[in-house]
């Protein structure tokens, strides 16, 4: 049963160079995924006579910074002080976290293992690779999985020094430690992801045989996507069916928020690492890894002149390098404000250095982009080439800074839309809490289309003025002194496709600090509950052992309000990096579907077969409104697997919470139980999950090529609008939650109560479904490239028959993502 689960991750990396593969083959019809052959990188220089190879050398450098800097960061927070009752709580969580991530990776190399046989057999029987190529693959997605899962781990670990550390930071009267811990965790884990994925690629384009290059990034991609893929999505179920079980204890016995009797807190502290740190931070590594594996296929692909593909090679990852500075230096710029303007208060809004923070780094990215592409590419196509391709990259990384502070407009504690939660729920319950969060999600998917339509139709517009040719007539090329390349060897097939991949390049320009700001929530959410669970207030002679130990009065009510206040900024930052993550799978989808048109037009010379994609076309127009239904039935079947997991969380916990016992925590027995319910929904639902859309995606590839194209464009679109309505909505009722708790201080009340039911609501929605749609757009469109190219090869009759086989597959774990989950019900 596990096996076809293990094809789909297989697949969805090895397609991204499949599918722009395949873009040349009018042209070419050896060209493949298995046949990349690097350009000699020495043969042009850069920057008044660098060799290629010798510059990216010194990006080496840069990478290695970054990495310094993560675990620079690292020991200053692990040495930070901290009282022991706080301590033991983190402790324990990493615990059950590093029991959860054993048991993941487990599970990964068990899935490594199956796919390795169908490697063999796909590139050494298929394509036909030497032996030795197929053990680089191998070996280099053995890599791509330690990438994902150390990072991952890191990740984990981090946070769960920073929860205690900032918890007891709190004590010190002063909200500025609070808020400055959490992100100095966040730039670590940025800071390292994306120099570990950016080091290994540069390895791969340097030190790998030009011949080998190829085949090592389809390894890489496979194992970075197997590894973030288990770890996101099992993330995402775990966490809420934890957090769900933990919550509904407030109003079933009116406890307070992380009651240390509550078995439940311990799995749901977890889950907010498992859901919410370690899905995350694999799940951006793979983002970040692939994007940058389908644009360098697309450069050896899709251009013929060696001289412009090294040109672009180089640029490419010099953009990456820039990243890793500007992110490195606008942190560390706003660190110095804010410590300047904040130190001291007594009074802060923790969310607006971070968002002075996001928009730092968005205008120094966009500045060395400009300069960085002046010294680099000036000197490619007409001389205009070096502003057109930053500018276009300038869209993405303008949408990396624009959507999270759109997010900001409909999630934060300040927003108009949480307020009308609150206010909703004050005379309405939970009926209007939940009505009023669904408002807020709706409108945020109008404006946030708005602006990714917006800048993806600037960098259209500016794919228009010359790239398809990067500038070049012969008389620049003669009296110019510019690239000496015959004019037909520098022409790019489909130049909107670059476009649209260099968007999601941008998108992801400001990687470090967009981590950042995603893990700042975990640690905040951690931190109340390590407070609390510590019962730091309860130790006798705690004022004076703090005293004594660390040399000041601890300030226990501002404490509890700054950790409180500070967890709403962590929920608006949580919901800010979703949103850039869905538009990345989204702008990259739209860059692969234009690759299977490709191939289905034959370079766009079939009229005929352009003609059907049209609505005037019942198969594409059928395509259409079937990818709309598979983003409703994911969407039910993901909650589903929470919903049920906490079903039965909240029964266990309902029957072993001990509240009149005169026990102060729950057995650690009990919270083990819950964190064992939590694994096992987890595991369960992501097979069903997954399945479905595997065995889905190859039947309407092989029942027919148009009506495919109809579905992954469907797919996209439903899924980008699903994806931030629920992301959204969630984050909006998340935050009602925290106004009635902090502001109106109302906890315990039926107000409360009602804005529990709707933060309830907008968990799965928020950390579950909605973040899941990301690799769920990737994978369809990402393996749907690889099957159409499959399927399209096969005999008419073959192709139905199977596609009448693999559908009836699909049917049957549509029918298990409900019934094999299913809550018993009872007879009376």
């Amino acid at each position: 049963m596990k096996k076809p689960f293990n094809v789909t991750w297989w697949a969805r990396a090895v397609s991204v160079l499949g599918g722009l593969g395949v873009l040349l083959q009018a042209q070419n019809a050896q060209a493949s995924e298995a046949d990349l052959v690097l350009p000699d990188l020495h043969s042009v220089s850069f920057l008044g006579g660098i060799p290629g190879d010798t510059l990216l050398l010194w990006g080496l450098a840069i990478c290695l910074f970054g990495m310094i800097f993560g675990a620079v960061q690292y020991m200053g927070i692990r040495q930070l002080p901290v009282h022991s009752a706080m301590r033991e709580i983190s402790e324990l969580i990493y615990a059950t976290c590093k029991t959860y991530l054993v048991t993941q990776g487990k599970f990964i190399l068990v899935l490594w293992v199956l796919i390795g046989g169908i490697i063999v057999a796909y590139f050494g029987w298929l394509r036909h690779l030497e032996t030795i190529k197929v053990i680089f693959i191998l070996v280099a997605s053995l890599i791509g999985i330690l990438g994902s899962y150390t990072v991952a781990w890191f990740g984990m670990r981090i946070n769960t020094f920073a929860n205690s550390r900032t918890a007891f930071a709190s004590l010190g009267g002063k909200p500025f430690p609070t808020y400055a811990i959490p992100l100095r965790a966040g730039m670590s884990i940025g800071m390292l992801l994306i120099s570990i994925e950016l080091f290994v690629m540069l390895c791969i384009l340097l030190f790998v045989p030009k011949d080998f290059a190829g085949p090592c990034f389809i390894g890489f991609a496979i194992g970075e996507s197997l590894g973030a893929s288990v770890l996101r999505i099992a993330g995402g179920i775990f966490t809420k069916i934890a957090d769900i079980g933990s919550d509904l204890m407030k109003i079933v016995f009116k406890i307070k928020e992380d009651d240390a009797r509550n078995p439940g807190v311990i799995a749901d502290c977890a889950g907010d690492n498992a859901g919410d740190s370690v899905g995350p931070t694999a799940d951006g590594f793979e983002t970040y890894g692939v994007t940058g594996v389908a644009l360098i296929s697309f450069i050896l692909l899709a251009i013929k002149a060696p001289e412009v593909q090294i040109m672009l090679l180089v640029w490419i990852f010099a953009m990456r390098l820039v990243m890793i500075l500007a992110s490195a230096v606008s942190y560390w710029t706003n660190a110095a404000f804010a410590k300047m303007k904040y130190s001291n208060a007594d009074e802060m809004n923790f969310e607006k250095p971070l968002i002075t923070l996001v928009w730092l780094t968005s205008i120094v990215s966009i500045v060395l982009t400009y300069i960085a592409s002046y010294f680099l590419i000036r000197t490619l196509g007409d001389g205009t080439m070096w502003w057109k391709l930053a500018s276009i990259i300038t869209c993405g990384t303008i949408a990396g800074a624009l959507i999270p502070e759109l997010v900001n407009r409909f999630t934060s504690t300040e927003c108009a839309h949480v307020r009308n939660v609150v206010q909703c729920s004050k005379e309405g319950g939970a009926a209007l809490n939940i009505l009023a969060g669904l408002v807020a999600g709706n409108f945020s998917a109008y404006w946030m289309g708005l602006a990714i339509v917006s800048l993806m139709a600037g960098a259209y517009g500016l794919s228009t003025l010359g790239i398809s040719t990067l500038g070049l007539t012969p008389e620049l090329i003669a009296t110019q002194g510019l690239l000496t390349v015959g004019l037909d060897k520098v022409i790019m097939l489909a130049p909107s496709v670059f476009a649209f991949g260099l968007v999601a390049f941008g998108f992801l320009s400001m990687g470090p600090v967009t981590i950042a700001v995603d893990s700042y929530g975990p640690v905040t959410d951690n931190a109340q509950s390590v407070y609390e669970l510590s019962l730091i207030e309860t130790i006798p002679n705690i004022k004076q052992n703090i005293q004594s130990e660390f040399g000041f009065q601890p300030d226990f009510t501002n404490a509890k309000r700054y950790l409180e206040a500070n967890d709403g900024a962590g929920n608006t930052f949580k919901a800010t990096a979703k949103p850039v993550l869905i538009g990345t799978a989204v702008v990259g989808s739209t860059t692969m579907i234009f690759s299977i048109i490709m191939i289905l037009t034959n370079g766009l010379a079939n009229t005929a077969a352009i003609a059907k994609l049209s609505i005037l076309s019942p198969p594409f127009l059928l395509g259409l409104m079937m990818g709309g239904a598979i983003i409703y039935w994911f969407t039910g079947a993901s909650m589903n697997a929470v919903t049920t997991g906490a079903y039965y969380a909240v029964e266990f916990i309902k029957n072993n919470i001990k509240l009149d016992s005169g026990a102060e925590k729950a057995s650690v027995d009990d919270s083990k139980k819950v964190v064992e319910i939590c694994t096992k929904f987890a595991q369960k639902g992501m097979i069903n999950l997954f399945l479905t859309i595997f065995f889905t995606t190859l039947a309407f590839a092989c029942l027919d090529s148009f009506f495919f194209i109809g579905y992954l464009i469907s797919i996209a679109l439903f899924g980008l609008y699903q994806a931030i309505f629920m992301a959204n909505a969630g984050g909006a009722w998340d935050n009602a939650k925290k106004i009635v708790e902090t502001e109106l201080n109302a906890k315990g009340t039926p107000l409360h109560d009602a804005s529990i039911v709707g933060d309830t609501v907008g968990d799965p929605f928020k950390d579950t479904s909605s973040v899941a749609l990301n690799p769920i757009i990737k994978f369809t469109t990402l393996f749907g490239l690889l099957a159409i190219e499959l399927a399209i090869e096969l005999a008419p009759q073959v192709a139905l028959t199977l596609a009448a086989i693999f559908f009836a597959l699909s049917l049957v774990f549509v029918h298990r993502s409900f019934f094999s989950m299913r809550i018993k019900v009872d007879e009376h």
